[in-house]
């Protein structure tokens, strides 16, 4: 009896070793026409396993018939949601899950009642049932925690119930599936918590991921730093800047493990060569832009720490800002280095070679700030070689305006106003000739966002130029020429932005859509306020820029009468431009009466 019975059961694994041969091997050459050929080839396996099971009365040599019957129904449940089968594949992981609880939590099983609990957990993320999804890893988790409290030794893996005792996986092999396992229920609620906008928890469930795919050597080292680089980015925005760097640094240093970037110089490269290279290059280009971020968003929050409520540096706060940081960033990188360390012995020095590049806090004067943007613009260079212009213009413009973002703000913390005026110039010059050559047909929200920029960019200078001309006693002819040249530039890109709100036949709208309400509002103040600025010895030019000035003051006023929802996006603009609207026609007045009597 024994004889048969073993025999029988040499029968059943074989069977389910093909099952698993067909199912992850075999189908990935299945014909484009019949793609799941192999998969339901594995199915009709799994279905005799499960009726001969069925048929054993007594006990199998490796345990409960009931965790085995379980097993199938879970092998099912997976072939089926593979064939996008999806309730036939849940059906049959709730009969797993059925099975199941007539055993208790044990070795043999454990990895079983995680495993069901991460399919149905993904399978209900799939159809946005987040809190089912939810509830099912949350409780994979728990038992995975009560495990190891209770019991820890290496499970059996799920494959180990189909095989002969002798058979049976090594310890280590059992160790590092049940923790893949484990890994994959941190992942999944890692994206529930994120689509349930919980996101502190993502960021600690993302970073725990990452930090276990490490331990156990489990990763893809280009994708493992896509995700840290990505993980970084949240960070950021908590203004959690060591955590930020630490992702982005382990995330380089990962990056870097992919092997080196092969030179196109390769004689006979093939298409998947040709591939894998742009791969590398562009994985590394984004993890790049990821550190454009970190050092453009590190800048730009020291800033509003900074600065005073005309937006000049706050020389009070500067001192305040000194002192505390002494003494908080001690505590800091004492207390939280411990807990989100990345990394292996060997590849522990290099990340924090890395980190010690770039500082993590806020700069507090030029020079800090100086060799934050260094890094950035560092940064800039690397993500430019790959998203060039031609072929990725959207990508290339966005790291541009990163660039120019860069530059402003480390002019925030120039003291010299020249300077500052030089490194505005800098932005232009960029961007500039990019504004130029785009097609606004094609590009019109990167064009508006371009003409906006350039426009503010000259507005700042020529602020810049006239605290500078207030310092002299009088204005020679080169800086008044100067001066207005910057307002008409401003305005050229102001009134550029203007007319693409306009509709072809250039009519203006009668309501402004809410992505362009405050910024064509803002350019119509702007506009006024530089016709009002400009410089001329001639009274009659004088009264014609002062009459535009009027013009544009009025429409932001009739605007917002016309429609009053718009007042709460132009408050400030708006009160000023009342103001206007009541001084500047007695200046005109003045001004008339004026040329009329020296007529």
């Amino acid at each position: 009896m024994a004889s048969t019975y073993s025999h029988e059961w040499r029968a059943v694994c074989d069977k389910f070793n093909n099952a698993q041969d067909l199912s992850e091997v075999e189908s990935r050459k299945d014909p484009e026409n019949d793609p799941f050929r192999s998969k339901y080839k594995a199915r009709e396996l799994l279905r005799e396993i499960y009726c001969s099971l069925k048929n054993f009365d007594v006990d199998s040599p490796a345990g409960s018939r009931a965790a085995k019957l379980g097993a199938v129904e879970y092998y099912l449940g997976v072939n089926h949601v593979e064939t996008e089968e999806l309730s036939a594949g849940e059906e049959h992981l709730m009969n797993c899950m059925t099975l199941l609880e007539k055993c208790s939590i044990s070795p043999e099983n454990v990895s079983l009642f995680i495993q069901v609990r991460n399919q149905l957990g993904i399978l209900w993320a799939g159809r946005d049932e987040i809190e089912k999804a939810q509830g099912f890893l949350e409780t994979a988790e728990a038992m995975y925690i009560r495990y190891m409290k209770e019991d820890g030794q290496p499970p059996m893996d799920l494959t180990e119930f189909f095989v002969a005792e002798e058979e049976a996986l090594p310890q280590q092999e059992r160790t590092k599936r049940f923790e893949m396992a484990y890994t994959h229920t941190l992942y999944y609620l890692a994206q529930v918590y994120k689509n349930l906008e919980q996101y502190e928890k993502a960021g600690g469930y993302c970073h725990s991921t990452l930090q276990r795919q490490l331990e156990f050597n489990q990763f893809l080292p280009l994708e493992w730093a896509i995700n840290a680089a990505t993980l970084s980015q949240y960070y950021i925005t908590k203004t959690l800047y060591m955590e930020g760097r630490h992702c982005l640094s382990a995330a380089s240093v990962i990056a870097d493990l992919a092997g080196e970037v092969p030179s196109e110089a390769a004689a006979q490269e093939s298409e998947a060569e040709a591939e894998k290279r742009d791969q590398l290059r562009q994985k590394r280009a984004e993890i790049a832009r990821c550190w454009i971020k970190y050092c453009l968003n590190l800048l730009q929050d020291a800033k509003k720490l900074l600065e005073d409520n005309i937006g000049e540096l706050d020389m009070d706060r500067q001192a305040e800002l000194r002192a505390t940081r002494l003494k908080e960033e001690e505590e800091k990188e004492r207390g939280r280095k411990s807990a989100v360390l990345f990394g292996s012995s060997d590849t522990f020095d290099s990340i924090c070679g890395l980190e010690e590049k770039v500082s993590c806090v806020f700069p507090v004067d030029f020079e800090e700030a100086r060799a934050i943007f260094l890094v950035g613009q560092t940064y800039v260079n690397q993500a430019k070689e790959y998203f060039e212009m031609d072929g990725h213009v959207t990508d290339h413009i966005e790291i541009l305006q990163d660039h120019s973002a860069l530059f402003k703000a480390l002019a925030f913390f120039e003291e010299d106003l020249e300077r500052r005026c030089k490194m505005h110039k800098r932005r232009v010059d960029m961007m500039e000739p990019i504004c130029k050559d785009l097609n606004a047909q094609y590009y019109l929200l990167v064009c508006r966002q371009l003409q906006f920029e350039l426009a503010e960019t000259y507005y700042e200078m020529m602020d810049l130029k006239l605290a500078v001309a207030n310092k002299q006693d009088d204005l020679d002819a080169h800086t008044v020429k100067k001066f207005n040249h910057l307002c008409s530039s401003s305005t050229k890109f102001y009134q550029m932005f203007l007319d693409s709100v306009r509709s072809p036949e250039g009519k203006w709208p009668e309501k402004l859509e809410d992505e362009v309400l405050r910024p064509a509002l803002v350019a119509k103040f702007r506009v006024a306020r530089l016709h009002s600025r400009l410089i001329s010895s001639s009274k009659t030019i004088q009264l014609e820029n002062l009459n535009r000035s009027l013009e544009c003051y009025n429409f932001v006023v009739q605007y917002c009468k016309d429609n009053p929802e718009a007042k709460s996006a132009i408050e400030t603009e708006l009160e000023l431009s009342e103001e206007m609207v009541s001084l500047l026609p007695l200046k005109i007045n003045r001004l008339q009466a004026n040329l009329a009597s020296s007529n």
